[in-house]
């Protein structure tokens, strides 16, 4: 059953994996990001994530769900500290980052829920409205939308200490 899944998967599912890893295991060197690159990772993954839940279940409480986990997510990570090699340089408008495996990690756990949730869905279309299958994998993909958005909040809390003003910085990339 196994290789009947893998071999009836979408070959862009595949691109789509391979792109994912690549953009996961970038960011386990150090390396130097601008305020507009480390914003767009974070709006991609929760647009994705509200996708998945918005596609994959027939409940308007999962999207509540949804949120009321990156709200938690959010709370719980942007009070942590950045790490201690994190710079931003205000006339450059550029951080330096060092790397870290926890964004593959959060991408790849973001990556294999959809895919679990399509795959499972696919086989069994009531789970669709399973309210415990919907709030579940709900709560995965709201908190993997809030990890992320945290996570670039404390890099725009960063610029913002230091002179530049996070919003005016995503408006010129327009």
């Amino acid at each position: 059953m196994l290789n009947q899944i893998i071999l009836n998967t979408p070959r862009w599912v595949w691109v789509l994996l391979l792109a994912l890893l690549w953009l996961g295991l970038s960011q386990t060197r150090a390396r130097s990001a601008s305020l507009q690159r480390i914003t767009v990772l974070p709006l991609v993954m929760t647009g994705l994530s509200l996708y998945g839940c918005l596609a994959s279940f027939d409940s308007g409480a999962a999207l509540l769900v949804w949120l009321v986990a990156g709200m938690l997510a959010v709370t719980w990570v942007l009070p942590q500290e950045l790490p201690e090699a994190t710079r931003y340089d205000a006339a450059m408008r550029r951080f330096s980052l060092p790397g870290s495996w926890l964004p593959l990690a959060l991408i790849m756990g973001l990556f294999l829920t959809k895919y679990f949730v399509g795959v499972v869905t696919a086989l069994q279309p009531g789970l669709r409205g399973d309210p415990v299958f919907a709030f579940g994998f709900s709560v995965l993909y709201g908190a993997f939308s809030g990890v992320f958005v945290a996570r670039a909040a404390r890099l725009w809390r960063l610029a913002s200490q230091q002179g530049s003003v996070a919003a005016p910085a995503i408006a010129q990339s327009a």
